[in-house]
């Protein structure tokens, strides 16, 4: 696979992003929202009539792409998007302050920005393209003004698991790319964590 490019999600790419996640938003509705909005935003956004399943979820990331946040990074292969990571500082992901398996030890620590997702295609997958967009996220982070960047990755050292199951990527990935790994302390998850800048 030749990768042309990785490159924000700028406001000008929101088709791109679109045609990415194609009408189901990528995993069942979600358009990579699941971390961004309030549970019961999100939930309401994926049980409601089919017709305007995830529509909630779609406007949601709509807005921040168009507002200029930059919600994440597009992988792109003769010009066309093939690849996505959500890449943005830890505070933009309401959902992480909230969450018991995953509230961070300390929310008041200073330059934290987290990966929360990676979306493939099923036949772009298994072929590397997830651990480029790691590295990418990792120097857009870095860019950004990050010190340390987050991640929470599921274990598979146990076998295969569902692509839909490792969309937040796996302790082998981020282990390879330099992350050292550790458990929540109240939920036993892997936590991810590479310093992107020295104290």
């Amino acid at each position: 696979m030749t990768i042309v490019s990785i490159e924000p999600a700028t406001p000008d790419r929101w088709d791109d992003l679109e045609r990415l996640f194609g009408r189901t938003g990528a995993y069942g509705h979600c358009w990579c929202a699941y971390y961004r909005r309030r549970a019961k935003d999100f939930t309401a956004s994926v049980s409601c009539a089919p017709a305007e399943r995830g529509a909630g979820n779609r406007e949601e990331l709509r807005r921040l792409t168009l507002d200029g946040r930059i919600p994440g990074l597009l992988a792109y292969e003769d010009g066309l998007p093939c690849g996505w990571v959500s890449v943005a500082p830890r505070d933009d992901f309401i959902r992480l302050s909230r969450s018991r398996s995953l509230r961070p030890a300390d929310p008041d620590e200073p330059g934290v920005w987290s990966v929360v997702c990676f979306w493939l295609p099923p036949r772009r997958r298994r072929k590397g393209l997830g651990a480029q967009l790691l590295d990418a996220a990792v120097e857009y982070a870095r860019d950004g003004g990050g010190r340390v960047l987050e991640a929470y990755p599921v274990d598979t050292a146990g076998g295969r698991a569902p692509s839909a199951e490792v969309y937040t990527g796996t302790v082998r990935m981020f282990q390879k790319a330099g992350f050292a790994c550790s458990a929540h302390p109240v939920s036993g998850r892997p936590i991810a964590r590479l310093a992107l800048k020295a104290d």
